[in-house]
Order: C-alpha cells, then structure tokens, then sequence
C-alpha cells in the first residue's frame, strides 16, 4: 500500500500513486490528498488516474528496463543528423525487436501485479516505448514512471509534453539541438568515415595477424619434416656406404676363391694326366 505521509511535493507523490493498479489509484490519491494541506492537497487530488497501459509502461520504467532504449534513441538520432542509410536500416531493425520485448515485458510486470493486458493495451504499450526511442522529449516523459495515458511516435518538436501526459514536471528535458550546419554534417560523416576506416584497418591487420599465424605454423610442420626427411636420408647414406664396402668385400672375397678354384682345377687336370700316363707305363702281364 502507499504511504498516507504527505511529502513536500507533488512529484514525490505522484511517484509512489502511480506505482499502484489503476483499480487502487483512486483510493490511494484520495488518502494522500486528505493527509496533506494547503495547495499540495489540491495538487494530489487533481492528479488523473492512468490508463492501465500507461501504469504498465510506468512498471517498465521500474523495472529499469528502458535504459537501452534510451540509448538507441541517441543513437538513431545521430544516424538521422549524419544521413547514414546503412546505420539507420541497422538501427530500425533493432529498435523494432527492442521495442516488441519491451512491450512483453511491460505485460509479464502488469501480469505480476495481477492485471492482464488487452492486445490494445499491449500495442499502446509498444507504440509508447517505440516514442521514446525515436523522440527526446518523449524519452524524458516516459521516463518518468508517471505517465498518465499513453502516446504515439508524431514526436513533440523538442517542445514540452501537454499537461494531460504526466503527472507532475518532467525533469531533464532538454531544449530541441539546433539543425547542424552542413559543414558540422561534413565533418560529422568525414570523422565516421575515417573510424569507419580504422575499424576496418585493424580488422584487416587482425586477419592479417591470424593468417600469419596459420603460415607460420604450417612452416614449423614443414620445417619439422623436412629436418627428419634429412635426418632420414643421412641415415640411409651410412647405410648405403657400410653395404658397399660389404659388397666390395664380397666381391674381393669372391675373386680369391675363383682363383683358388682356378688353381685346383689346373692342378686336377694335371693330376689326371699323371695318372694317365702312369697307367700307360705299366706293362702288360705276359
């Protein structure tokens, strides 16, 4: 429940009310209006119940989950100063799939309180958040978590928010920027270009590292190779040499037995004939 104490001012108030269901928000008004005086008791009772997708959106802003949203508007508006087409398609599509989660989450917090959203409270939900993020001024009423009925992304103009949006003031609303010269546009798109540039230069000096490092370690298995294919043929040469010098022993080995065999053949030769010519000498028996 809220707080029956009175506050100094009607935005501390209107903080707290519009936190509440909007079935509570009348009692809850009315209680804080008798326990304050003066000018304060007029202020809290004047204060309009929400519509129940506006006191969604207020639960968004509680749930701090609007914060994003707020810096893709400062984004899409700096695409928008810069004439940037890519930067602006890429944007849009993600405020587009922000904006829908937004909306559900705004329907699961309502669910959690009790309250189930209409699909046309869920689309014044979407259409209010997708506002914010196109719109500073929009932004900076939405944000203050006591919105009184929704809105619609036609923008302000920089100008204030009519009284019957939010509840009490609407802090931190900047004066709308001034249009940018076409020489601040100039340099605005000449320094994107050149980051552009960079991000680019160190992506290609990136790639650049990695494929050196992918060649420097195929040369390490080349080089790891061939040192052992070298290591191999060394290993072959001492084995070549060894079987040489064994083969030229056999093949000296060899021609000293051929002469040995020479030898003994003449010498058999030689034999057979002595004995055929001792056979002849012997005379014949009478």
């Amino acid at each position: 429940m809220v707080s029956t104490a009175a506050p100094g001012d009607v935005d501390t108030v209107a903080d707290d009310l519009y936190a509440v269901t909007p079935g509570e928000f009348t009692s809850a008004r009315n209680a804080r209006a008798a326990a304050a005086t003066g000018p304060l008791a007029a202020q809290i009772k004047a204060l309009r119940k929400p519509t129940v997708a506006a006191w969604a959106v207020n639960l968004l802003v509680r749930d701090g989950q609007l914060g994003q949203a707020v810096e893709l508007s400062q984004a899409l508006r700096e695409a928008q100063d810069d004439l940037d087409a890519a930067e602006l398609a890429r944007l849009g599509t993600q405020r587009r799939a922000l904006v829908a989660g937004l909306a559900r989450r705004a329907a699961e917090l309502a669910g959690d309180a009790g309250t189930t959203l209409s699909p046309a409270a869920r689309d014044d939900v979407e259409k209010t958040v997708n506002a914010a993020v196109v719109d500073a001024a929009a932004a900076a009423a939405v944000l203050t978590g006591r919105l009184v009925r929704t809105l619609e992304a036609n923008g302000f103009g920089g100008a204030s928010p009519p009284d019957d949006l939010v509840a009490g003031s609407v802090p931190g609303l900047a004066p709308a920027a001034p249009a940018r010269s076409r020489d601040d546009l100039a340099e605005r798109r000449r320094r994107k270009a050149a980051e552009a540039a960079a991000r680019e230069a160190q992506r290609a000096a990136a790639d650049a590292d990695r494929e050196l490092a992918r060649a420097q370690e195929r040369r390490a298995k080349r080089r790891e190779r061939a040192d052992r294919l070298h290591e191999r043929v060394e290993d072959l040469r001492g084995e070549l040499a060894r079987m040489t010098a064994d083969a030229q022993a056999a093949d000296e080995e060899v021609a000293r037995i051929d002469e040995e065999h020479d030898r003994l053949v003449e010498r058999s030769r030689k034999a057979a004939k002595e004995a055929e010519r001792a056979a002849a000498a012997v005379p014949d028996a009478d």
